[in-house]
């Protein structure tokens, strides 16, 4: 289980009781409406609602600003709980709900940007997503076209926004977005800015529903922006240029989450294999006596305790304050690369019967593919790793 060597006797009780409560409200409120909710293309808002008066959203934000006040440890137990579930499409979007974007606002906004958002993102009122990429640029952070042109008018002082992005989680949900555009497009990444958008401002267009080939109840949207006036106020932290700063210290936390997605996504289908060659005959006798689905799950569990021993150090270093960049992308490949493998082992395991959308072991190897995309892809991470050993 995440961190729990890290955790005392009492702490460690507690996120049982905790990952106890969330698989209770997962069997009643979540398995027998997900089937549905995958080929709607989306979770219910009501969903985020009930999460949040649960306590299972933002659970690391201060109680001062609605949270739990819990350590990192809660929030990422629901990542964990929910991934091992195989809810790899509702796992997305509420990563970016609660551990992409607050740490935004607690880090970088100012006291009335945390006051007005925060709350509500615990309570499931108010739906966060996070506007990066966009066409033609991918994880190419610097080449953004979005514009964010400062005016004062008749409307008021404030910015006028153009542009659009795409592959946003909650793109369809979504009540807040954290929207990276160029304030100084002469001045490379320091002309990098973040706002605070309001999806109720006039200029704000949703596109359709993206159709994905995996995580199918998770919404993904292209968002547009025509002449889009958000106030001055909207600036995250209230100060230009700074967003590439803020996005560059957020991200090793977005990729310590895609591990804890990874890691305890890889358990629930090696968990869901198991259970599977127990039962399955073959020729006179159960999957599980033969010797190769014998030594491929012992290589998969294997391989997954080596990376959760990975995935406990870099969430222990990540609360001391010590995860770097490299090391968290470094977590990120390896993990992400972990689960499609295991994925795929396991789903031969379950032969014709795991190619069909009825067995749970589809789910996780469509799930697992976009893992080593988003958030960087592998081939990104590798770059990052490669720089950090060679100063450069």
């Amino acid at each position: 289980m995440l961190t729990n060597h890290f955790l005392n006797a009492d702490e460690r009780a507690e996120l049982d009781l905790f990952r106890q409560s969330l698989d209770r409200f997962c069997d009643a409120e979540i398995e027998p409406h997900y089937r549905d909710w995958e080929r709607a293309g989306q979770v219910p808002r009501a969903l985020f609602a009930q999460l949040g008066a649960q306590g299972y959203l933002c659970a690391d934000v201060p109680d001062a600003y609605g949270g739990a006040g819990a350590g990192a440890h809660f929030s990422f137990a629901v990542a964990e709980v929910l991934s091992r579930r195989g809810y790899g499409g509702l796992v997305g979007g509420l990563q970016v709900h609660s551990d992409i974007v607050p740490p935004y606002l607690l880090n970088s906004g100012t006291e009335a940007q945390r006051a007005h958002w925060l709350p509500r993102m615990a309570r499931g009122e108010a739906i966060a997503a996070i506007g990066m990429t966009e066409p033609g640029a991918g994880s190419d952070l610097k080449a953004l076209r979005t514009t964010a042109r400062r005016v004062s008018d008749a409307l008021g002082d404030g910015y006028a926004i153009d542009g659009s992005k795409i592959f946003i989680s909650n793109g369809q949900n979504c009540d807040l977005l954290v929207l990276a555009a160029k304030t100084d497009p002469a001045a490379g990444a320091k002309g990098v800015s973040l706002f605070l958008v309001d999806a109720t401002t006039p200029g704000f267009t949703r596109g359709k529903n993206l159709d994905k080939i995996g995580q199918h109840a998770g919404d993904t949207s292209e968002l547009f922006f025509h002449d889009m006036r958000v106030p001055a106020d909207a600036l995250l932290g209230g100060v230009e240029g700074q967003g590439f700063v803020q996005m560059m210290r957020e991200l090793p936390r977005e990729r310590l989450i895609i591990g804890v997605q990874a890691v305890h996504g890889a358990k629930g289908a090696l968990a869901a294999t198991v259970r599977y060659v127990q039962e399955r005959q073959a020729f006179g006798q159960p999957l599980a006596q033969f010797q190769n689905t014998r030594f491929t799950l012992a290589q998969c569990a294997t391989e997954i305790a080596a990376a959760e021993a990975f995935l406990n150090a870099s969430v222990h270093a990540y609360e001391r304050g010590e995860l770097t960049p490299e090391a968290a992308s470094a977590l990120k490949l390896h993990t992400s690369e972990l689960m499609g493998r295991v994925a795929d082992q396991c789903l031969q395991l379950f032969g014709g019967y795991g190619y069909m959308a009825e067995y749970p072991i589809s789910r996780f190897w469509t799930d697992a593919r976009v893992l080593r995309i988003y958030g960087g892809t592998s081939e990104i991470m590798k770059e990052l790793v490669a720089r950090g050993l060679l100063g450069r």
